[in-house]
């Protein structure tokens, strides 16, 4: 996997648009205006906005070529050292058509976002460059009052910084909250709670495996199965499947659907271990768990495969970063996850 190199001040970030484009409706434009001062203050970055970034969520649904020409030319700008998503939603697959991997491939650097988006990483995937599952300019960088610290900590830690290990801890605050999208809401924080469950190893006894990280939003897979960036069987051999919920909150059925078609497809005989999202705001927090064991024990018989429960990323809050491509190490004796090489250079 060719690594992008790693952000630092005064470095150029582009904001794309390359699924929902609310970002630049009327009603939610100060979202951005939030993220882009963060952005500048907090992290030194110089924001800018792809052409159609902010066209507003009709224009951006009826154009998924010009969502993906901003991408296109976001990589071949090599003024541009990182591409950031906008937010996710759900037809980010319409622009697959119009992506040239090569001018991926050609021109490497930071890709980052989550959801829909697991889409454009698959996409990264098969141009071979390391991307970053993790925060949006509309969620996590426009957070209304803060940005949480443990998404800040891990955007310093990942994309800015240089190291030969990293342990991914878990947070140990989160929150159940939902703010409306809306100005009258900018001065409202989200309530904290403590986290009483930390990592909770759920199959794999006292394993330790090693893993190239490879997954993302299962609401999602369904669009890639198939396509031709859907990950072979023999790239799936040896990773560890991070995997987690949207919004939406889909049933514990459908995770175990979905479960049973990776299943099906070989994978979860071939891979070393599962990472899994802590839901957002836990909702079938339980439920999801005994999907997962019923699928993956009961029904597939792999009792030793690690699975690591309650992990921050993707829809939950706060969340952190995980790099797609990098190899890590599970070990469920210690509760610990590892990063066993730094995702830039």
């Amino acid at each position: 996997m060719i690594k992008p190199k790693r952000l630092k001040q005064g470095d150029r970030v582009a904001v794309v648009s390359l699924s929902w484009g609310g970002l630049g409706d009327p009603d939610l434009i100060h979202k951005f205006h939030i993220a882009k001062e963060r952005l500048e203050k907090d992290f030194g970055l110089e924001v800018i906005c792809m052409p159609h970034a902010l066209k507003g969520s009709e224009f951006v649904a009826n154009h998924p070529e010009l969502r993906a020409r901003d991408l296109m030319e976001a990589f071949a700008d090599d003024s541009i050292d990182a591409v950031f998503c906008a937010i996710g939603g759900d037809d980010t697959i319409r622009t697959l058509p119009y992506i040239d991997l090569e001018v991926i491939r050609s021109h490497p650097k930071i890709f980052m976002g989550y959801s829909d988006s697991t889409i454009n990483h698959l996409i990264m995937y098969r141009a071979g460059v390391v991307s970053f599952y993790g925060p949006s300019v509309m969620c996590e960088f426009g957070e209304y009052v803060n940005m949480f610290d443990y998404t800040k900590n891990a955007v310093r830690d990942i994309l800015f910084s240089e190291w030969e290990r990293y342990d991914l801890l878990p947070s140990p605050q989160w929150s159940a909250d939902y703010i409306p999208w809306q100005e009258d809401n900018i001065n409202t924080p989200h309530a904290m709670q403590e986290d009483v469950h930390g990592y909770e190893i759920i199959s794999g006894g006292d394993r330790v495996v090693q893993g190239h990280l490879l997954g993302g939003c299962i609401d999602v897979f369904l669009m890639a199965i198939g396509t031709e960036i859907w990950p072979s069987l023999e790239e799936w051999k040896d990773a560890v499947l991070f995997i987690e919920t949207s919004e939406d909150k889909p049933s514990p059925q459908f995770v175990t659907w979905t479960l049973r078609n990776l299943a099906a497809q070989g994978i979860l005989n071939v891979i070393k271990g599962i990472l899994v999202g802590k839901p957002q705001s836990e909702a079938y927090y339980e439920e999801y768990k005994v999907a997962i064991i019923q699928v993956v024990g009961q029904e597939e018989g792999l009792y030793s495969l690690p699975i690591f429960y309650n992990v921050n990323f993707g829809h939950a809050k706060p969340i952190g970063i995980i790099p797609y491509g990098i190899q890590a190490e599970l070990d469920c004796k210690n509760k610990t996850i590892t990063f066993l090489e730094c995702p830039t250079v």
